[in-house]
């Protein structure tokens, strides 16, 4: 069924896959699509989606705009540069939707008002303006949001603001609501004139159209609050308005949130549920819509819209299938699909009927094309770094990244294969590794990896031995499947040195040899068994059951083998130096963990140093006050980072041999770190 056809509306998609749309911060001040915005979305319609629905794409720039970096159809000057980009999607038999978007509440107060002075500080500064931009935002702007120096977004009706956002929230005026509706009408018809195939709505994950519909955020008393007609007046009247000016036969999707989710939370009488869910489903089936597009949560329940690591497969196609066999017209939904088996079964079960892979395809463009043909497809491993990344870098005019595919945004740089069949060794079976020897192969060279366990996958092993983390071990499987694929030896069991290495005669050396967990020497006195190291833990070389523990380090490598040790039924204690949790973690990850962490009563205690271990005993110092605290454990494990395992590599360099240091070898970090390394020193060659 994955690769059969079937019609939105007047418009027949190739087959069942859909690219779900995602904000990667390709686009211009002005909402223009970038030649990196084009490349990008060229190369999965390449790669065999049937549909590509954009990008969250703004109607308005005052109070719409989400990112100074996003699509936007507030102006007519879009739809040449937007047909452009139509017509490199249409040359590989895919349709393109549009997703029309307002944030409400959940937008960002700095880009309230700013949009429109951007767009014309940047043209009459000749782009000058918009570097001096990302160089003063990163300091001010998050001093500005966090003391509410900036504008307030807008809702319904005047509430909190959404987790994550921050600063305030005014209601709408009538007048500014009527101007909303005809944003969203005068987009839609630039949509079709610049030749795509239809929009979608996205009234979900807690932006604007959603708002309208949640008595969370719509506590209006006039026609457009109170009763469920006067709530789904607004999108009412947007759809009413696009069929008039668009024509019945131009498709039109709502991607709708059909449960709040804040049951999931902890909040269960807060928000609308699925029953309230199925019902805004078929009141838009009657409004005239051709598609819906399930989806759940908003930026209160984050996690339960852009799931982390814990979440399960399919965990949500419940959601789907009750609004499936609540209405006749089609249902597209993403449900954490991560496998083309998986798709197969959720279509052939009646959950759905097209499936939406959004961040899948970011990870692998070629999802569909790899399906069909039974290759190898690099899996998203749901690692949150798509998201991270594209918030971080907005700040500094940069684009979001993916952990297990460095060519993102790389779309348009050719690989050139003109390795010539010459030799690369590459030191390291890890994540680094494999992805050097993977491009360089891409590249024609001949790849022999070699490795010094048993078994390939660095610091990934380590990585997904916690619990709820076993798709991190995901990449490593791709990664050693996809080298096979192109021919790449890897060698286990095979430690290198120099000698080894020499007698390949390689034209370039690439050291992926990884890092050592830190393990200073603490004042007191105590026997070397008594401290170990995550690393100890997580591959069960030190086991630690039933014990109090005290883990040192409240990173996410810290909380993961406290988490660990937890189901080994420890009770552990963390000692974090900084006055909060995980400083820098992404939330989501935090929101993830912690429940499951305070559900086994571990124990926090910040703003501590750990100043003196004695067997049976640790003492910590308070950064603040100096006071010291004694703790009674039976281990001591350590949490406190890497350093680059490298004297391999400073052996090598000054020998005459081409060699090329990536990873945690150059410098220790996170899985994107160790992608980007390998990527940027294969294609140096």
């Amino acid at each position: 069924m994955l690769f059969t056809p079937m019609k939105i509306g007047s418009c027949e998609i190739k087959n069942r896959i859909v690219m779900a749309p995602m904000l990667m911060g390709f686009g211009k001040f002005d909402g223009r699509p970038t030649e990196k915005m084009m490349d990008y979305y060229e190369e999965r319609a390449k790669g065999g989606a049937g549909l590509i629905i954009t990008e969250i794409t703004r109607i308005n720039d005052k109070t719409g705009a989400a990112a100074f970096a996003q699509l936007s159809v507030s102006s007519d000057k879009i739809i040449e540069p937007l047909r452009e980009m139509a017509d490199r999607i249409h040359r590989h038999g895919a349709k393109l939707f549009v997703q029309l978007h307002h944030p409400g509440r959940q937008n960002v107060g700095l880009l309230v008002g700013t949009v429109p002075l951007s767009i014309a500080a940047e043209k009459a500064t000749k782009g000058a303006y918009g570097k001096l931009l990302y160089k003063l935002t990163p300091a001010i702007g998050p001093k500005l949001i966090q003391k509410n120096i900036v504008p307030s977004s807008v809702a319904p009706s005047k509430c909190d603001p959404a987790y994550f956002s921050g600063g305030r929230v005014r209601a709408l005026t009538n007048k500014e609501i009527k101007e909303l509706e005809k944003n969203f009408i005068d987009g839609a018809v630039r949509v079709k004139n610049a030749g795509c195939d239809g929009v979608e709505l996205h009234a979900s994950h807690g932006y604007l159209l959603q708002q309208f519909f949640s008595p969370v955020t719509n506590r209006r008393t006039d026609e457009y609050g109170g009763s469920f007609e006067n709530r789904m007046r607004f999108i009412t009247n947007i759809i009413n308005g696009i069929r008039e000016r668009c024509g019945e036969g131009f498709p039109l999707i709502v991607r709708l949130t059909v449960d709040e989710c804040y049951s999931y939370i902890g909040e269960p009488n807060k928000g609308y549920s699925l029953k309230e869910g199925v019902k805004i489903a078929k009141e838009l089936e009657r409004i005239g819509v051709d598609a819906i597009d399930v989806s759940s949560g908003g930026y209160d329940a984050f996690n339960y819209w852009l799931e982390p690591v814990s979440f399960e497969p399919g965990w949500r196609k419940y959601m789907a299938k009750a609004v499936k066999e609540a209405v006749g017209i089609p249902v597209i939904a993403a449900n954490l699909i991560r496998s083309p088996e998986q798709a197969e079964t959720q279509l052939k079960e009646g959950v759905q009927d097209f499936v939406s892979l959004g961040r899948p395809h970011i990870a692998d463009p070629d999802w569909a094309q790899k399906a069909r043909d039974g290759r190898t497809i690099r899996r998203c491993i749901c690692c949150l770094n798509c998201i991270e990344s594209m918030q971080n870098n907005a700040y500094i005019g940069g684009h979001g990244e993916c952990a297990v595919n460095p060519f993102v945004g790389n779309e348009g740089k050719k690989i050139e294969k003109n390795g010539n069949g010459r030799k690369i060794v590459v030191i390291g079976a890890g994540a680094s590794g494999l992805t050097s020897a993977y491009i360089a192969a891409l590249r024609g060279f001949s790849v022999t990896v070699l490795e010094k366990s048993d078994k390939a996958g660095g610091q990934l092993k380590l990585a997904s031995a916690p619990p709820h983390k076993a798709k991190i071990g995901w990449f490593i499987e791709d990664l050693v499947s996809l080298c096979a694929e192109e021919g790449v030896e890897i060698l286990l069991k095979t430690e290198a040195n120099a000698e080894i290495i020499k007698k390949y005669n390689p034209y370039a050396v690439i050291c992926a040899s990884g890092s050592k967990p830190l393990k200073p020497r603490f004042g007191g006195n105590y026997s070397e068994d008594f401290v170990c190291t995550f690393e100890d833990v997580l591959t069960g070389k030190t086991v630690i059951n039933n014990k109090n523990v005290a883990v040192i380090g409240s990173g996410m490598t810290g909380l993961e083998t406290a988490e660990y040790l937890n189901e080994n039924g420890c009770k552990t204690t963390v000692i974090e130096m900084a006055e909060t949790v995980a400083p820098g973690t992404w939330m989501q990850h935090l929101d993830d963990i912690m429940p499951r962490l305070r559900e086994k009563q571990t124990v926090f205690l910040t703003g501590e140093k750990l100043s003196e271990i004695y067997d049976g005993r640790v003492i910590t110092e308070n950064v603040k006050t100096k006071k010291t605290c004694e703790l009674f454990v039976d281990a001591v494990v350590l949490a406190l980072g890497s350093k680059p395992d490298c004297n391999l590599y400073e052996e090598l360099k000054n020998s005459g041999i081409k060699i090329l240091n990536v990873g945690d070898s150059l410098k220790t970090g996170r899985i994107r770190n160790a992608t980007a390394t390998a990527y940027d020193a294969v294609m140096s060659l």
